[in-house]
């Protein structure tokens, strides 16, 4: 009986260690699971909505992998239009777009649940491109131009460009609906108009077709959120580190490429499927270096200006304000950490041509290469002054003035001693001939 006791007492005793061994495994496995499956990359999808240079934020991270350095296994996906990209956020078939910020208002003002991130891109990409008879904004008087449709950005830029030039559109400029691009190159070469809103790098061809650019929406001082990064309130409310995550691959990505033009133009051609070099060149210049912001902030005011396009045909949003389509935590959040500066401190961004190779250098027109661009608050290596300067797009007199002053505050000697031909400092064109004047002359006169 006693060993009949024993052994039942050493049997239950083997088994409750066995026991113990199996909850002890189970626990580690699980713990193991865990930990593992915690340093995967998250598996998220990120939408693009136009094969267009202002894209370039999303094709960078990606290609150089910086969505991966931040834990995010990412499937970059092309959705053509903001309304289906839209809809796609909506169904949570991507986490986040990077999209035109018409549609984001548009779906806001009906209520659905949108919101804007980060700006890529807060003016229009629009040169007005002009018959080479036509030297100054008020000789527009009288003539014809095209935009694609009436409501169109086109025709928002359109309008805008003549309004700030002092000319009442309809009244002193025609305005006809032409189409497309393609479409509206045909109609300057034919004689039909004397001038187009252009984006780059098509810009580059109506210059080979013999027009010029007058000037560019952002030296009128244009802020519109034309390309923003998207995504829902719901996402950042369950899933904030993703958010968090991918736009901080985003501003990577956009310090890669303002500072590496090689490969910059290498995503480029990629993405744009044009190997043109030319064209590339002023793709890459004209919005990645010149556009596309380091801290890409949202622009309110751009929200604004929208708003009150959107109010004419949407009453509901004479009530919103431009607070209520963005969310700038995270952004703010880089911002105040130091992190963007430590990027462009360890490595500041590259000057428009800055850091072309031979080959790229020689592909560009040799007529008119771009002038080496100074670092900020440096004074132009330029000849004494004074001197005559031709204004370039993006120009602005305070931009001309940290040129050649190493100080933006003084643009008003340059515009004092323009008086005759600038009427306002904010509006001056591409291809004005300005007098920039010796600083110690300037200063005996005041």
């Amino acid at each position: 009986m006693e060993t009949k006791k024993r052994i039942r007492a050493e049997w239950r005793g083997g088994l409750a260690v066995l026991v113990c061994v199996l909850a002890v495994f189970t626990v580690d496995r699980g713990v193991l699971g865990a930990a593992e499956k915690a340093s995967q990359p998250e598996k998220v999808r990120i939408a693009y909505s136009s094969i267009s240079g202002n894209q370039a934020p999303a094709w960078v991270a990606y290609e150089k992998g910086f969505f991966k350095k931040n834990g995010l296994d990412v499937e970059l996906v092309f959705i053509e239009a903001g309304s289906r990209a839209v809809s796609a956020l909506l169904s949570g078939e991507v986490a986040l777009a990077q999209m035109a910020g018409p549609s984001v208002l548009q779906s806001y003002v009906q209520g659905q649940d949108v919101v804007i991130i980060a700006g890529f891109l807060n003016t229009m990409d629009y040169q007005l491109m002009v018959h080479n008879s036509i030297t100054r904004p008020e000789e527009l008087k009288g003539k014809t131009l095209a935009v694609s449709r009436f409501g169109s950005s086109s025709d928002f830029a359109t309008r805008y460009a003549v309004n700030k030039y002092g000319l009442t559109p309809e009244k002193d400029v025609t305005i006809l609906e032409i189409g497309s691009q393609p479409a509206r190159f045909a109609a300057l070469e034919s004689g039909k108009i004397q001038g187009a809103m252009v984006t780059v790098p098509l810009t580059l061809r109506a210059k080979k077709l013999g027009f010029h650019a007058l000037a560019d929406l952002q030296m009128l001082g244009l802020e519109y959120q034309h390309t923003a990064l998207v995504t829902s309130r719901a996402l950042i409310k369950s899933k904030p580190q993703v958010v968090r995550n991918a736009l901080k691959a985003f501003v990577e990505g956009i310090h890669y490429y303002k500072t590496q033009r090689k490969e910059g133009l290498a995503v480029l051609a990629k993405y744009l499927k044009d190997n043109t070099p030319e064209a590339l060149e002023e793709t890459y210049d004209g919005i990645g270096l010149a556009l596309i912001p380091e801290k890409p902030y949202p622009t309110l005011r751009g929200i604004q200006i929208m708003l009150r396009e959107t109010s004419a045909k949407e009453p509901k949003a004479q009530s919103l304000r431009p607070k209520q389509f963005v969310d700038t935590s995270f952004i703010k959040e880089l911002d105040s950490s130091g992190f963007i500066d430590r990027l462009y401190r360890s490595q500041p961004a590259l000057a428009a041509g800055q850091g072309r190779t031979a080959s790229t250098a020689l592909a560009a027109p040799a007529s008119k290469p771009p002038p080496a661009s100074p670092k900020a608050g440096a004074p132009s290596a330029t000849a004494t002054l004074p001197q005559e300067y031709t204004v370039k797009p993006g120009d602005t007199l305070v931009k001309i003035a940290g040129q050649f002053y190493g100080s933006s505050s003084k643009w008003r000697m340059i515009f004092h001693a323009n008086t005759s031909t600038v009427k306002n400092p904010d509006y001056i064109f591409i291809g004005q001939k300005l007098t920039v004047p010796a600083e110690d002359a300037q200063q005996a006169r005041g």
